[in-house]
């Protein structure tokens, strides 16, 4: 905070003698004494100042170019309503305003090497206690063995407890690894410790526990966080409705040939639709353009398409090297039951291997939290054709897992764009 201060002021004293030479000084250091007070309390309570600003410079930046912003808005107001802006140099204050917020993310930047001296690799001091738990090898935190230093949570012993409180005084978060009957002692002890603690419990692994919480006089683990919030939602639905209609009117004549000469080659219908699963682990008709003889349909998708099938027929092997056999899933998209990004649908007769997908890995499921997509991840990475062997499903799944983790616009404007590089693939066949 100091450092800032000090770079507001001069930062100012330069806009002023730049502009107005050495009368200036004076006027822009009476600037700054303005626009100081709303500064420091913005930045106090945006987080510039937070613990979080240690360790990311970078982000910290931000928030002390956030707050200088704000605050030379509030200078403004004051100066409209109290008549008093032609008693400043305009020019001064903006400049002063410019070189302060160059200077505050120059300052946040130096400051780093000063907090890897004073704080060392973490700015939190944390401290893991072994009391014969299961093993926990964090970097950087400083483990104790809590039977050789004679630490134990002897809640009727005040002097075990003293002993402890002398370890724990200059630790910002303590991590207990204890046997299961030993937990709730040690959370007693740190709950009166004035301290952030935590104690090892594997069942937040085996659930993949989000949060904790009680309600009606039981613990609850969150295990899933629901649908993307509203504005995330609205968002992914504009952009599937912007392209789908988009594609479905610029790829219209093209659409109308394929189903042309689908209909030509054997007199079959132009479709094919085929029960897929969904968001919410809910089946929906999957729209494609029929690539396989009438006879040659697979309604549950139980063998996977392979090089040289005899079901293909001659424009099925066409549009289906060149992925434009996908293309009806547009309406998909249309109807809400797709998106145009996501992981993409499976039948439900898909095997890896000789098993069934959600056989080979029981995370499968967790790939049903998005709507399906007409292109993914998985597929700008070439994960794509048949899976013969298990490995080829678990690839796939690693990437859809990946998608779901943070979902943003400009993610799925890049997987989009970059579907135009795997539209023709040697595994599409």
């Amino acid at each position: 905070m100091c450092a800032d201060i000090a770079l507001l002021f001069g930062a100012f004293c330069l806009a002023g003698w730049l502009y107005l030479g050495q009368s200036g000084v004076a006027a822009s250091l009476l600037l700054a004494q303005l626009i100081l007070p709303a500064f420091l309390t913005i930045a106090l309570y945006n987080g510039a100042y937070g613990l979080r600003a240690l360790q990311d410079w970078e982000w910290a930046a931000v928030r002390s170019a956030m707050a200088l912003c704000l605050s030379w808005a509030v200078v403004l107001f004051i100066a409209f309503y109290t008549r008093s802006a032609n008693e400043f140099s305009r020019v001064a204050f903006t400049l002063g305003v410019l070189f302060a917020a160059l200077a505050l993310a120059w300052g946040r930047a130096q400051m780093r090497a000063f907090v890897r001296w004073r704080c060392g690799a973490s700015v939190i001091n944390e401290l893991v206690i072994d009391d014969g738990g299961p093993a926990l090898d964090l970097p950087g935190v400083t483990t104790l063995d809590a039977a050789r230093h004679g630490l134990a949570p002897e809640l009727s012993d005040p002097v075990a407890l003293d002993r402890i409180g002398f370890v724990l005084r200059h630790v910002d978060r303590v991590l207990v690894t204890c046997p299961p009957q030993r937990r709730r002692a040690w959370a007693l002890l740190l709950k009166g410790a004035n301290i952030e603690g935590e104690v090892i419990d594997d069942a937040v692994i085996e659930l993949g526990a989000r949060g904790a919480r009680q309600a009606g006089g039981r613990g609850l683990l969150l295990v899933s966080l629901g649908p993307l919030e509203l504005r995330a939602r609205a968002m992914k639905r504009a952009f599937d409705l912007a392209v789908a209609l988009g594609a479905l009117i610029a790829l219209a004549p093209l659409l109308v040939l394929v189903a042309l000469a689908v209909v030509l080659e054997d007199g079959g219908p132009a479709l094919f639709v085929q029960r897929r699963m969904g968001r919410g682990n809910m089946f929906f008709p999957m729209y494609k353009f029929r690539s396989m003889a009438v006879s040659g349909g697979d309604r549950d998708g139980a063998r996977s398409t392979g090089r040289d099938d005899g079901r293909v027929t001659r424009v099925g092997r066409l549009i289906r090297r060149t992925s434009i056999d996908e293309l009806p899933q547009l309406i998909n998209v249309l109807l809400g039951d797709m998106s145009i990004v996501g992981p993409r649908p499976h039948a439900i007769g898909s095997q890896a291997g000789e098993k069934l997908f959600w056989e080979v890995d029981d995370r499968y499921w967790l790939r049903h939290a998005l709507k399906p997509g007409l292109t993914g991840l998985a597929q700008v990475r070439g994960l794509r054709g048949t899976t013969e062997h298990e490995s080829d499903l678990a690839n796939r799944l690693d990437a859809d897992l990946e998608y779901l983790h943070g979902w943003s616009l400009w993610r799925d404007l890049r997987i989009l764009f970059a579907t135009a590089k795997v539209l023709v693939h040697e595994r599409a066949y």
